[in-house]
C-alpha cells in the first residue's frame, strides 16, 4: 500500500515553532512515553537534508536522514520513569521542542461504547460530578482520537484537545471513564507518570478495528478487501458505486412515504422503550408507529415544538400527514418545529416512520423528553402508541454498507490505531462485542486475529491484551440457551488462548434497560487489579475467579470441582442444562466443599452439557470468597 502522508497540521506543539518540521498530531507537548522502550519520532521536513532529535533526558543527539519525499524517522531509547523532559527536532535553521514530556507507563484504550463512556458527556457515570471535581493529576496524561475512519492506513491521525492533556476536571469529562479510572489507579498504585490513549467508537464491530492484512484471509471479508484495491482506493469511485447500491435496496426496503389506501394491523408498544425489548424482538426493519394529542379550543396555535427524544436509528416524522423532519443517529435528540398551518384544534396525529438497522428499535430515552410544545401549553407524548410492521430486513438482501463508514471493515484501524504503532505502549484494554452479537462464531475467530495483528504492529508479540466480557443486558431469563449475548461472551473467551492475555467479567455489573451501566470505576479496579498482577509485580492481588478444573456427571447429578474456593451467594441459579436429546432444563447448585458444587437437574434430567450464566441478562451467583469477584459465565460439553 502507498504511504499516506502526514497531514499538514500537527497537534499541540510549541509556540514560535516553524512549519518546514511536522509530526504526526499524536507527538505533541505534555505527552507520556513508555519508559524502558524505543521511541520512533516520525516526520517531515526539507527533503535531502538531515534532522536531529535530542532528548533531555540523555542529551545524546540522534540523527536521521530525510528522503526525497521530505520523510524522516528517528529512534530513541527511553529511560525509566520521570521527567519532565524536552525533546528537541532540528532541521538546519529550523527547530521544533516537544516540552514537558514525561516517562512512564502508556496503555491504550480501545473498543466501542462502553470503553468510549466519558465522564460526564453522554455517558454520566456513577457519581461523576465528584469524580470530575477531584480529576486533578498532573502526573496523568490524556490522549483522545477523534473519531474517524480511511480506507488506507494513515501515518497521521484526527486527535481531540489539540493532542496530550494532563487528567483536569476539563479534560476529563468526555474522555473514556474506563480509561482516566485505570490511569488514575495505576499511578496512584505505581507513583510514576501514566499515559492513556481513548481510541474508541460507539457501535463499531470488531471488524472495523482489524488492518485489511488480517482481513484478507478471513473469507467474510476477503471481497470486500478486494474491491477496494480493484478501484484503487478511489474514495470517489466507492462513494459512487455504495450510493448505487443502496439506492437499489433503499427502493425495496424502505417506504418513501405513508400510504394511507394500504390496510394494516396496528398493535400497542410502549413508548418509551425499545421494540426489541418489547414487543418486536430481534426486528431490524421499518416500523411505522403513532400516536394522537388534542390541542384545547383555549390554546392559540402557533408554530409549535415536538421533541421525541431518541430514536434507533433513523425516522421521519409527520404530524397531521406533514413531514415536520427526519434525523439519523440512534442517540440524537429529535426536535422538531411543526408549522401552525399544521396544527389544528381538536385531534393531531403524529406518524414517525422509525428504521431499525441493527439491535434496539424504536422511539426510547427520557419519558419527559416526548412532548409537544405550542407556547406555554405541552403535552406528553409517553404511553402506548400504536404500530404497525412495514418492513422486515431479514426477509430482504444485505443492506449495502458504505466501504469508508464506522462499520467496515478496517476503517478504523487505519484511522485511529496505525497512527499510534509508532508509540510504543504497555498494552491494551478492550471492551467491544455488542456490535458482533449474532456472530459469535466469527468472533471467536476475528479476535484473536486482532490480538495477533495489533501485536505485529507494534512489533510486540508479549503485549499485554486485557479484555472487559459484555455485561448483562436486557431482560432476566433463567433458561434461555439460544441467547446471542452468551455466544457472544463465550466467543470473547477463544482469546484466552493467547499468552498474556486475560479477561475481566462485567456479567455482575449490567443494567436490564441500558446498555450502558454506569459503575465503569468496578471495570476500571478489575483491568487495573490484572494488570498490577501481570505486569507489576503485584502477586499479592486477588484478580481473577476461580475456574472448573473437572466435571464428574452422575445422570442428574454434576460435580464440578474448582481450582479455588467458590461461594453460591444466596442460591444456585445461573445452571442450565442439556439432556441427551438436545432439550435444556434448569437446574441448581449445592455446595459439597469449598471447591465443589454439586448440580441438579430440577426435573432430574441427566446431564449431557452444562452451562452456567447462559443467557442475555443471567441470574447467576457464584463468587469467589477471596476476591469477591463472581464466576464468569462458562459451558461444560
Amino acid at each position: 500500500m502507498k504511504r499516506i502522508l502526514l497531514a499538514a497540521a500537527c497537534g499541540s506543539l510549541s509556540l514560535g515553532i516553524a512549519a518546514q518540521i511536522k509530526l504526526p498530531r499524536v507527538y505533541t507537548d505534555s505527552m507520556v512515553v513508555q519508559q524502558r522502550s524505543s521511541l520512533t519520532i516520525p516526520g517531515h521536513a526539507r527533503a535531502k537534508s538531515t534532522v536531529t532529535v535530542t532528548p533531555s533526558w540523555d542529551n545524546k543527539p540522534v540523527t536521521a536522514k530525510v528522503d526525497n519525499q521530505g520523510y524522516f524517522s528517528a529512534s530513541l531509547s527511553t529511560p525509566e520513569a520521570g521527567g519532565p523532559y524536552d525533546i528537541v527536532i532540528k532541521n538546519g535553521k529550523h527547530s521544533l521542542t516537544l516540552k514537558d514530556v514525561l516517562v512512564g507507563e502508556v496503555w491504550l484504550c480501545s473498543g466501542q461504547s462502553n470503553m468510549q463512556m466519558p465522564l460526564k458527556g453522554w455517558g454520566k457515570v456513577m457519581d461523576y460530578e465528584r469524580e470530575i471535581s477531584r480529576a486533578n493529576r498532573p502526573r496523568l496524561r490524556l490522549l483522545q482520537m477523534t473519531p474517524s475512519t480511511s480506507i488506507l492506513p494513515l501515518d497521521d491521525g484526527q486527535v481531540n484537545m489539540g493532542g496530550w492533556r494532563s487528567a483536569t476536571p476539563q479534560s476529563v469529562e468526555n474522555f473514556s471513564s474506563i480509561g482516566y479510572f485505570f490511569g488514575r489507579a495505576l499511578t496512584d498504585s505505581l507513583d510514576v507518570p501514566v499515559g492513556i490513549i481513548d481510541a474508541t467508537w460507539g457501535g463499531t464491530p470488531i471488524e472495523a478495528w482489524s488492518p485489511q492484512e488480517m482481513l484478507l484471509s478471513e473469507n467474510e471479508f476477503v471481497d470486500q478487501m478486494r474491491y477496494l484495491q480493484a478501484v484503487g482506493y478511489d474514495s470517489d469511485r466507492i462513494q459512487k458505486d455504495y450510493e448505487n447500491a443502496y439506492a437499489e435496496w433503499e427502493a425495496m426496503a424502505i417506504p418513501r412515504r405513508y400510504d394511507s389506501t394500504v390496510e394494516r394491523e396496528w398493535d400497542k408498544m410502549p413508548v418509551p422503550g425499545l421494540w426489541e425489548q418489547s414487543v418486536l424482538p430481534e426486528l431490524d426493519g421499518v416500523v411505522w408507529m403513532k400516536t394522537a394529542f388534542t390541542i384545547p379550543d383555549d390554546v392559540a396555535i402557533v408554530n409549535a415544538r415536538l421533541s421525541l427524544g431518541a430514536v434507533d436509528d433513523e425516522d421521519v416524522t409527520y404530524v397531521n400527514g406533514l413531514e415536520v423532519g427526519h434525523t439519523s443517529g440512534y442517540d440524537t435528540p429529535r426536535r422538531y418545529t411543526v408549522p401552525a398551518s399544521a396544527l389544528r384544534h381538536g385531534k393531531n396525529e403524529i406518524l414517525v416512520m422509525v428504521v431499525d438497522t441493527n439491535g434496539g428499535g424504536g422511539v426510547w430515552g427520557d419519558p419527559d423528553n416526548l412532548r409537544i410544545t405550542i407556547g406555554d401549553w405541552s403535552n406528553w407524548l409517553a404511553g402506548r402508541w400504536d404500530y404497525a410492521v412495514a418492513s422486515d430486513f431479514s426477509q430482504l438482501p444485505p443492506r449495502p454498507q458504505s466501504p469508508m463508514c464506522e462499520f467496515a471493515p478496517t476503517t478504523l484501524f487505519n484511522a485511529m490505531i496505525h497512527p499510534l504503532l509508532t508509540l510504543p505502549i504497555k498494552g491494551v484494554l478492550w471492551y467491544q462485542g455488542c456490535a458482533n452479537v449474532g456472530r459469535a462464531e466469527q468472533y471467536s475467530r476475528l479476535f484473536p486475529a486482532m490480538v495477533n495483528a495489533w501485536r505485529v504492529g507494534w512489533n510486540s508479540p508479549e503485549m499485554p491484551f486485557y479484555f472487559v466480557q459484555l455485561a448483562s443486558y436486557q431482560q432476566p431469563k433463567q433458561l434461555q440457551p439460544l441467547s446471542q449475548y452468551a455466544a457472544l461472551r463465550q466467543a470473547q473467551t477463544a482469546a484466552l488462548s493467547l499468552p498474556h492475555v486475560d479477561m475481566v467479567t462485567a456479567i455482575d455489573l449490567g443494567n436490564a434497560d441500558d446498555i450502558h451501566p454506569k459503575n465503569k470505576q468496578e471495570v476500571a479496579r478489575r483491568l487495573v487489579n490484572v494488570a498490577l498482577h501481570h505486569d507489576y509485580g503485584r502477586d499479592s492481588l486477588s484478580c481473577s475467579a476461580p475456574k472448573v478444573l473437572k466435571i464428574d456427571r452422575d445422570g442428574e447429578r454434576a460435580t464440578l470441582t474448582f481450582d479455588a474456593p467458590v461461594l453460591i451467594a444466596g442460591g444456585g441459579q445461573g445452571f442450565i442444562s442439556q439432556d441427551d436429546k438436545g432439550a435444556w432444563h434448569l437446574a441448581n447448585a449445592r455446595q459439597l466443599s469449598p471447591t465443589q458444587l454439586e448440580v441438579i437437574t430440577d426435573d432430574l434430567s441427566p446431564i449431557h452439557e452444562l452451562r452456567y450464566n447462559y443467557a442475555d441478562y443471567p441470574l447467576g451467583n457464584l463468587r469467589s470468597p477471596q476476591s469477591n469477584l463472581p464466576i464468569p459465565p462458562f459451558t461444560l460439553p
